[in-house]
């Protein structure tokens, strides 16, 4: 046998090997140096249940501005991953021009953007969206989260670092056979319906929601009691009544068995609508009778009201122009203005939280864990209550030297075993099964009830992210939205808000003033590389063989 046939049976037969192996073993390989395209361990059990065909509908086809081509390309590259994993993954990338109103009512708003082009504004209108179809479920996937950033830039920044937490969120939850349950606590003057709408809007479909009042606890608190544990969370917006002891009781032994709870206490009166309509208001201390409850978890929402040079405009009528009253929008100090921690998922890449009126948590030495969310600050002033606040200070000149209280716990997650606020104590009734120590447990204090109440104009809930007076976006919305998905959150899966990417985008200005530069370089100076190459070829060529 020849060497040349031994060489091409060898060919033959590693062609062979190399094709088996392949169709055996699949991998693929991430070599960007922040491992946009590597999964979590979590989205992969995610998908490691998905067990029947599972479609994903995207709408970022067609023409759009070309930045945003970044983000259906990383969208694109991301899916795929997904489908590596599991097979049962299908993607389609879908023209929504046709489909417009259909889309519209399943809840797919578009986003009006604003594209510079050769230095020329123009407007474009984009559907930023995903419909995960799973066992006759559907769920929406937001690929543009609406955020307050300075510019588009850093909004398509925001949205590539979600990808990944916003598809396994949408999955997470088109796999559950039942949402989780939040009890919205009434009963003790909390927030109505109309200025909790537009949070609990935002989380309708995600959990269920029933109202649970406290009421029925003198007729039969174990009762009121046993259905309290069937939810998951409790969510308490502003009390402004006296909780009794046996009310309590019940949110105390929830909590030690193991219920989450969003607490936002509101430790002043403060009417606003005298400010407006008189110029002046008294806030005095509200005894909520929670003081000896949350000592017990190791928390203390004081009465001291906070002032912060960094705060939230107002509206102010300054003065008419014919008859028609001029506004004008001036900082108030008494709405603190504050930045979350940047190192946790629930206050990370959030826009700054507006308060209102707000007083200040001390923490306690103990076990349990503490994470700072809010904090004022540091040019804070503390005003003692009862005192006037009055309008026309928002005129007056601050004095920095009287800011000097330094930074102020505003928010604040409780993480570990908490103790009952009624060991060694008299029970205020008979409980079955009394527990004296929570397994591991978490929960959220707020000083301010005001961070989950929506504006209402001509009568309908305003959006809780927006002020209708000043135009202004704030975090509140989002930061209450993350704070429930982490209370809730058993498999880890808000901690994929903390993926970070390095995205490389087009300085636009710089690249239209420096347009023909980049033109000479691109085109033209190849072009005339490869005359001179060709010229110089054909001369060198006749030359040698002309001779």
């Amino acid at each position: 046998m020849s060497r040349k046939i031994k060489h091409s049976i060898l060919v033959l037969v590693g062609l062979l090997i190399l094709n088996f192996v392949s169709n055996r073993v699949y991998k693929r390989f991430d070599v960007t140096a922040d491992k946009r395209y590597t999964l979590s361990d979590i989205s992969k059990r995610l998908l490691n249940n998905v067990d029947e065909s599972l479609v994903i509908n995207v709408y970022l086809e067609g023409e759009f501005p070309s930045e945003f081509k970044r983000l259906q390309l990383e969208t694109r590259q991301f899916l795929n991953e997904l489908k590596a994993v599991n097979d049962n993954v299908y993607i389609r990338f879908i023209n929504p021009d046709d489909k417009r109103d259909k889309l519209i009512r399943k809840g797919m708003l578009p986003s009006q953007l604003t594209v510079e082009e050769d230095g020329k504004l123009s407007e474009a209108i984009i559907f930023p969206w995903a419909e995960i179809l799973y066992k006759n479920k559907s769920e929406l996937v937001s690929l543009l989260p609406d955020t307050a950033f300075k510019t588009q830039e850093e909004q398509l920044q925001n949205a590539i670092e979600k990808l990944e937490f916003s598809f396994a969120n949408g999955i997470s939850s088109i796999l559950k056979s039942q949402k989780p349950s939040i009890a919205v606590l009434s009963g003790n003057g909390q927030l109505g319906d109309i200025h909790l709408y537009s949070f609990l809007t935002a989380i309708k479909n995600k959990y269920r929601l029933a109202k649970f009042t406290l009421d029925s606890v003198q007729k039969n608190p174990q009762k009121t009691l046993n259905n309290l544990k069937k939810y998951d969370l409790a969510f308490i917006a502003k009390p402004t009544e006296r909780f009794s002891e046996e009310e309590k009781f019940v949110l105390d032994q929830y909590i030690t068995n193991g219920g989450k709870s969003l607490w936002m206490v509101d430790n002043n009166f403060s009417d606003t609508d005298s400010l407006y309509n008189e110029g002046k208001m008294m806030a005095f201390p509200r005894d909520l009778n929670l003081t000896d409850l949350l000592f017990s978890y190791q928390v203390r929402v004081n009465n001291k009201l906070v002032q912060d040079l960094y705060s939230a405009k107002i509206p102010l009528a300054t003065g008419n122009v014919g008859n028609q009253a001029q506004f004008q929008h001036l900082n108030w100090f008494y709405n603190p203005l504050v930045t979350g921690n940047p190192n946790h998922p629930i206050t990370k890449n959030i826009p700054p939280v507006r308060f209102e009126f707000t007083t200040q948590i001390d923490i306690l030495k103990g076990d349990i864990r503490k994470t700072p969310l809010l904090v004022s600050s540091e040019l804070t002033k503390k005003v003692g209550t009862p005192a006037f606040v009055e309008l026309s200070s928002i005129a007056k000149e601050p004095k920095q030297e009287e800011y000097t209280s330094g930074p102020q716990l505003l928010g604040v997650l409780l993480e570990g075993t908490f103790p009952s606020a009624y060991n060694n104590r008299t029970k205020p009734f008979n409980v079955e099964n009394f527990k004296g120590k929570s397994s591991e447990n978490k929960m959220i204090v707020l000083s301010d009830g005001d961070i989950a109440k929506n504006q209402t104009l001509k009568g309908k809930p305003y959006d809780l992210a927006r002020d209708k007076w000043t135009g202004d976006s704030y975090g509140n919305k989002e930061f209450l939205l993350n704070a429930v998905d982490y209370l809730l959150d058993d498999t880890g899966l808000i901690y994929l808000r903390n993926k970070t990417l390095q995205i490389n985008l087009l300085d636009k200005q710089k690249a239209y003033a420096e347009k023909r530069y980049w033109q000479i370089l691109n085109i033209i100076l190849p072009l005339t590389l490869l005359a001179i190459f060709g010229f110089a070829f054909s001369y060198l060529r006749k030359k040698q063989y002309s001779a």
